[in-house]
């Protein structure tokens, strides 16, 4: 039966939503609060350069492949995905770089270079890595867990796969350098994580980079977003910016629709949130109609970190510098950093870093002869006692003093475009629970059916897409549950 769907949001599990319930032959109507689509991928434009607002590390290319070909189309002609190479440049305290891309033989040498002895570990790290990305990514990552019964069928291989163990003890086993366990333990912070308390089925994300690699779309992240966009016009699909949702209209415990802030209502048949899931429950949802999602469950949840992110642009290019497109600047703590961001939720005085180069690959992100940049802090939730309001321009000016003094020389003197977000923006304008970048944390307490599920547990004909709900967040997570949203409603 053709139905009327609304999608609330549209960061990419949103849009993924949208187009394969068109592709499904449904009517589907996109609300988005701010002025253009995008959510974490939002983009900024400032002075001529454009900064892609999150998502940079593009894996997994074939799911948005999926999408086009859903809606009988072809991806290459929406937007263009080139290789990176190296994926990453991963610097340690004292600035030296470690390289990693697809080709084993060039990671050995690299390995080599550090700590020769380490080579047959990281060979035995990657042959493990397999049957957990088979399991953990292929087999589950678009499959609903809706029954505790979904859960007791995998519970043996979990634990053969020896999901209780984070994934930095996971890559400690097979690695003794201390640099290298940080270098192939990282990936957790890339869907909001700690590398210490994440379950080892994320040490997956390694292995599926080197599956299909990790690309860069030419003209930034939200040549995607524009991409999905056009298709989803082309699809039939309605879509209403600047159109903020006040409520999710229950009617005998059924979402019928929606009621927007400025009083109208729209009706729908099913109602797909890629919100925030413990923001749309709390606030959204009215509590006579939550008996699971209670404001005592939400805020007894687990978060992941916040982000600061500083978006810049200099009148200079720093092709002389030992940079690459995506850069990572390991701080001389590790497990005490990560402890005082997860743990404590206070904000310390070092930090590690994530710095994009887009222009290293696409000068057209800058004016002619001009950089691009965006350099990312993991810093605690709103749970800490940080005044964002008066830490924000101090730690702003502490991180580009670093940079300046380590990698980018007479840095401040160039800048002509600058902007920053901080945990209060990802509360009050990505309307992100406690400011949480990543929404809910990804232990293995809160994996899978442990995780808010994909068809609301509250409400019938409410599903969620994105971070918060499962498989979790990073772009193939967020992509995934879309999958499990249109599998769930159906075909018209």
């Amino acid at each position: 039966m053709k139905k009327n769907i609304i999608v609330i949001g549209s960061g990419f599990g949103g849009l993924g939503a949208a187009s394969r319930l068109l592709s499904a032959g449904h009517d589907v109507t996109i609300l988005e609060k701010r002025d253009k689509l995008g959510g974490r991928a939002y983009v900024y434009e400032k002075n001529g350069f454009k900064f892609d607002g999150g998502p940079t590390v593009i894996t997994a290319p074939f799911m948005f492949d999926d999408i086009f070909e859903a809606a009988g189309k072809k991806r290459e002609d929406y937007f263009e995905l080139v290789p990176c190479d190296p994926f990453y440049r991963i610097f340690d305290h004292e600035g030296k770089g470690f390289d990693y891309n697809s080709d084993h033989d060039f990671i050995l040498s690299e390995i080599e270079k550090r700590s020769p002895e380490d080579v047959k570990g990281y060979e035995e790290f990657i042959k493990t890595t397999k049957p957990i990305f088979e399991k953990g990514f292929v087999e589950l990552a678009d499959k609903p867990f809706l029954k505790f019964t979904d859960m007791l069928k995998v519970a043996p291989d979990l634990i053969k796969l020896k999901s209780h163990q984070s994934v930095y003890k996971y890559v400690s086993q097979f690695i003794e350098d201390e640099f290298l366990r940080r270098a192939f333990s990282f990936h957790p912070l890339l869907v909001g994580g700690n590398p210490f308390d994440t379950t080892s089925i994320y040490s997956m994300i390694h292995y599926l980079e080197r599956e299909w690699g990790v690309h860069y779309a030419m003209g930034g992240t939200g040549a995607i977003v524009n991409g999905l966009e056009k298709l989803i016009i082309e699809q039939g699909g309605k879509i209403h910016t600047e159109t903020e949702v006040e409520e999710i209209l229950v009617n005998d415990g059924k979402a019928v629709g929606v009621r927007l802030k400025t009083g109208e209502i729209l009706e729908a048949d099913e109602v797909v949130s890629n919100a925030d899931v413990a923001f749309t429950y709390k606030n959204l949802i009215n509590p006579k109609h939550r008996k699971k999602y209670t404001d005592r469950k939400i805020e007894k949840t687990k978060y992941s970190m916040s982000l600061f992110v500083i978006y810049f642009g200099t009148r200079k290019r720093y092709n002389d510098t030992n940079l690459a497109h995506h850069n990572i600047i390991l701080g001389e703590r590790y497990k005490g950093l990560l402890s005082d961001i997860f743990h404590d939720k206070k904000l310390s005085d070092d930090f590690s870093l994530y710095l994009h180069m887009p222009t290293k690959t696409d000068p057209s992100m800058a004016p002619k002869g001009h950089e691009a940049f965006y350099v990312l802090s993991p810093v605690p939730h709103l749970d800490g006692e940080t005044d964002w309001n008066e830490m924000a321009p101090i730690y702003r000016d502490k991180i580009m003093n670093f940079l300046e003094e380590n990698y980018l020389p007479d840095l401040q003197e160039n800048l002509v475009a600058e902007h920053y977000i901080d945990p209060l923006h990802f509360q009050n304008e990505l309307n992100s629970y406690k400011g949480s970048a990543f929404s809910v944390e990804p232990i293995l307490t809160q994996s899978a059916w442990f995780r808010p599920h994909n068809k609301s547990e509250d409400v019938d004909s409410l599903y969620f897409v994105g971070a918060g709900t499962h498989p979790g967040a990073g772009l193939p997570g967020v992509l995934s549950s879309s999958i499990i949203a249109q599998d769930l409603i159906g075909k018209a």
